[in-house]
């Protein structure tokens, strides 16, 4: 059985762009492979936890090599727990818009909470540091009102897509696929024309990301 984790960063629901996106993707993925199971991680609906107070004592404990408290250990339960998930995943995508030329924040706080020492990276005065989580397949579909597929958009650049590049890289998922779509806004065959060519390259890589896993 292949393991898919789904993050959802669009408040819009399934109405959004990226969402639509996103399922097309998971409908040719799992043309090529029934046997796909889809875990959803809706960050708008999910409770994660404010990075402060006992977690982010807990955070400097694990830093300098000291034990946790016990509120401290309650908290980075919660962080261990979400960052299972994510290693537990055989292949992993993301569905987000592009907010202000990045990510909404709470993506950004999913990612600052994943991010963790001795979870998801080690590091080392000698060596610097060392990601901890096994490559993947992994997919970001990014959702955008201008037309990022030649460069900047009227002079907009996209700082969404190397974030989230090397972010993910960081923790070990590294070459991360990203797929624009966009423009959204506009003229509707200009719409359509962008979602249909996110839609073929999601395509190609529902085959891609089949065989990999196979």
């Amino acid at each position: 059985m292949t393991t898919l984790l789904h993050i959802k960063a669009s408040p819009r629901g399934e109405r959004s762009h990226s969402s639509m996106a996103a399922n097309r993707f998971i409908a040719a993925l799992q043309n090529r492979d029934p046997d796909v199971q889809v875990t959803e991680l809706d960050v708008w609906q999910a409770d994660l936890p404010s990075f402060d107070g006992a977690l982010l004592a807990a955070k400097y404990a694990r830093l300098s090599g000291q034990g946790f408290s016990r509120e401290e250990a309650q908290a980075w339960a919660q962080i261990e727990a979400l960052v299972r998930d994510l290693d537990a995943s055989d292949i992993v995508l993301i569905s987000s818009p592009m907010w202000n030329l990045s990510i909404p924040y709470r993506l950004k706080h999913y990612i600052d909470l994943i991010t963790q020492p001795g979870l998801s990276f080690t590091s080392d005065p000698k060596t610097g540091y060392t990601p901890l989580l096994r490559p993947r397949p992994v997919v970001a579909i990014l959702a955008s009102s201008g037309d990022f597929s030649e460069g900047p958009s009227w002079g907009r650049p996209d700082l969404a897509s190397p974030y989230i590049r090397q972010a993910l890289k960081f923790i070990g998922l590294i070459d991360a696929e990203i797929v624009a779509v966009g423009p959204t806004i506009g003229r509707p065959k200009s719409i359509e024309a962008a979602a249909e060519r996110a839609g073929q390259a999601l395509d190609t890589l529902a085959e891609r990301f089949a065989r990999a896993v196979a």
